[in-house]
């Protein structure tokens, strides 16, 4: 993970977002809703861009602000996102209602253990994006890599917990917990047969991960 001073740095360098974006991410500030960090967010747009991403499935709407990055960065894209929260989900209504871009986002309620018929309904997708539950992520990627196209690839955000998996002791059981379903999820991840994937210390750590497929 990057020191503060220059993590300081690399996010002085991103420019100001839009006034929604921005009000958004005092609202997640102030109401402590977990979002992704500016140099993650910044990170992930950027390999949407290359991939030219146009179908994406995100786990863990929040109040969709990284729906709304996602759909102002890619305008011909298509994002199809979950959320099982009710309070948050309406924040996330109000706010994608209020971003003239609402056609592009696709809101699915529930759980996402929960509504996978729902989501197979959209795909195939070019990209899945996991940012929900962490100790859930596991059966999140078993569950909807299924949906993912061939040349499709998944992140997922929060693999480095604040750098919480890389320690030795953590005094919380909750966390201490939660760190050891990370860390199995990593190294799950790293010897999948099926992808290549690897994490970037952005962020909160954020993993890519892209089908092998057939050697030739």
């Amino acid at each position: 993970m990057l020191n503060e001073k220059l993590h300081s740095y690399i996010e002085g360098l991103i420019s100001e977002r839009n006034p929604l974006l921005m009000e958004m991410e005092e609202y997640a500030k102030n109401h402590n809703v977990p979002i992704m960090e500016l140099a993650g967010i910044e990170t992930m747009l950027q390999l949407l861009r290359i991939h030219h991403s146009k179908n994406i499935l995100e786990v863990g709407t929040a109040i969709g602000y990284s729906a709304l990055r996602m759909a102002y960065a890619l305008p011909d894209a298509r994002i199809v996102t979950i959320e099982r929260d009710e309070d948050r989900l309406r924040q996330a209504e109000d706010f994608i209602n209020r971003s003239g871009i609402s056609d592009q986002i696709t809101l699915i309620k529930g759980d996402a253990l929960e509504v996978e018929e729902s989501v197979g309904v959209h795909a195939l997708y070019d990209v899945i994006f996991v940012d929900a539950a962490k100790g859930q992520y596991k059966k999140f990627f078993e569950i909807y890599s299924k949906y993912l196209h061939e040349d499709g690839i998944i992140i997922t955000d929060n693999v480095l917990f604040k750098g919480l998996v890389a320690e030795t002791e953590v005094e919380s059981k909750r966390i201490r917990n939660l760190v050891k379903k990370i860390d199995e999820f990593n190294h799950w991840l790293m010897s999948h047969p099926d992808y290549y994937s690897v994490i970037l210390p952005v962020g909160d750590g954020v993993a890519i991960s892209k089908k092998r497929g057939e050697v030739k």
